[in-house]
């Protein structure tokens, strides 16, 4: 009879403003912050901070007005933002069994499903990552057959370059000459340039990563129930991937055809060999689709960095006129214009070695890193950070902290160069992350870095178009690239 009454007592419109207050207040207790949280800009009700730009810039902004390590809310997700060069050791190096773990990204998850190398966690991880880098030692870096493969890509990069009439935009060639080394690894082969079938699967996992950093694609990570049978960005995404993923799972048809496990030709070879291995131990997830998307980690991760780290390099070539004849000058000095160049004149060149980590310092490929989760109860920074909470490790504030580099938004070579003109390691240089998530084909990275780089100015001279001004000002992609640019090309 009370219930009744209340009820009736009660129209329409004040039963909607009740309902509200109490999922506000619901809202309020749920994600209210424990005791010593990092701060961060006050978050809406239900939405969080939704229309917060998640880009390093903006994260820079909002690192001056809460400190180095800050809070945000997106959507149900709680989210740490740790910047600076103190810091982000700290938190990578200090904390390094804390910050380990892989936070659930709907938008990644989705193809990904927690299996390979990047988005899984635990045993499974551990045993991936260890497959991997035992193949990157056997099958990779340690072997000298792939730095032949690297050169001899240098020769068919070089040649695609010289068939260029006038000006043209390098980034398809690019991505088709790094990816052939990674092909060489994970297919055994490369493909040509005009392969049409390989060249749209790379133009898809391009497209894909500049549609990941879009808004509106990270929208979908906020509410994946809702957008899931809504258009945007988020459904091109998972068509190219799974156009991506049937690729790959051809290319794993073809090698069980002819599989020798005694002959192991390439990681899907080794991967096989692993599956029979692991047969009685399925936690390992060596198996069909964890071969998959452990071949779609290695394509993307692969490919992508280096090739937009090699197009900025192009492109400060371009703008920095002097700073390329001094790499030439090198180049003619200990190499000659004849000889091929091998990994082991790189000691021998600290200039140019300067110059291409000071293109990986300046070009800030990944500014933000890849997202980790906290692995257990951890304090940071006098912060307490719960176990499963997201975090993200600025290394663009890393690679431009003023408190580490002397000329930080400064192109400067000199960053990597001691008072002798030797080549020298700086412990702020982390473009490829800290700890026990640090990139696994970091090595491999910079030794294609190092021969395609010094071939191409080897042979040829790189300039400006006429009446064409690039901008150093990127593109943030998923990565952060250039704008798309024209160069031109002379023979040396």
């Amino acid at each position: 009879m009370i219930l009744h009454f209340i009820y009736q007592c009660f129209d329409f419109k004040i039963w909607i403003i009740l309902s509200f207050v109490l999922l506000l207040l619901a809202d309020i207790i749920k994600y209210r912050n424990p005791s010593r949280f990092p701060p961060g800009p006050w978050p809406l009700p239900f939405l969080g901070n939704v229309f917060t730009e998640i880009d390093f810039k903006n994260m820079d902004k909002l690192a001056d007005v809460y400190g180095k390590v800050f809070s945000l809310r997106v959507g149900s997700d709680k989210m740490i933002i740790v910047s600076g060069y103190k810091m982000v050791k700290e938190a990578l190096i200090t904390h390094i069994d804390s910050f380990v773990d892989r936070p659930n990204v709907p938008l990644f998850h989705k193809t990904y499903k927690g299996l390979g190398l990047t988005m899984s966690n635990g045993y499974l991880w551990r045993m991936h990552r260890k497959f991997a880098a035992f193949h990157l030692r056997t099958f990779g870096e340690g072997k000298r057959s792939l730095e032949l493969s690297i050169q001899q890509e240098c020769v068919y990069l070089c040649d695609a370059f010289r068939a260029e009439k006038g000006p043209f935009n390098p980034m398809a060639t690019l991505h088709g000459a790094v990816s052939n080394i990674v092909a060489c690894l994970t297919f055994g082969q490369r493909f040509d340039y005009h392969d049409e079938c390989y060249q749209r699967i790379l133009r898809l996992d391009n497209e894909c990563v500049q549609l990941a950093g879009t808004f509106r694609a990270q929208l979908y990570n906020v509410c994946p129930r809702l957008l899931e049978y809504l258009p945007g960005p988020h459904q091109t995404i998972f068509s190219n991937q799974k156009i991506i993923t049937d690729f790959l799972r051809g290319e794993i048809i073809k090698h069980r055809e002819d599989w020798d496990p005694l002959n192991p030709r390439d990681f899907i070879d080794n991967y096989l060999v692993e599956m029979e291995k692991r047969k009685s131990d399925p936690e390992a997830g060596f198996n069909i689709e964890g071969l998959v998307i452990s071949c779609l980690d290695v394509i993307e991760a692969g490919t992508e960095t280096s090739a937009t780290t090699l197009r900025w390099g192009l492109l400060f070539m371009i703008k920095f006129p002097e700073i390329q004849e001094k790499v030439q000058a090198e180049i003619d000095r200990e190499i000659g214009q004849s000889r091929q160049l091998c990994l082991a004149d790189r000691d021998n060149m600290p200039y140019t070695d300067a110059v291409i980590h000071e293109i990986q310092r300046f070009g800030d490929i990944v500014p933000l890193g890849f997202p980790k989760q906290v692995a257990k109860d951890t304090i940071l920074g006098g912060y307490f950070i719960p176990k499963g909470t997201s975090i993200t490790t600025n290394l663009s504030s890393v690679l431009h902290d003023p408190n580490e580099w002397e000329t930080p938004d400064t192109f400067n070579p000199g960053h990597f160069l001691n008072e002798n003109g030797q080549f020298r390691k700086r412990d702020a240089f982390l473009p490829f992350s800290a700890g026990k998530r640090v990139c696994l084909g970091e090595q491999l990275a910079r030794n294609v870095l190092f021969l395609f780089f010094t071939a191409m100015l080897q042979r040829f001279t790189i300039s400006k178009c006429p009446g064409e001004e690039p901008s150093l000002e990127g593109e943030i992609w998923f990565t952060y690239a250039p704008a798309p640019f024209r160069m031109c090309v002379s023979s040396r």
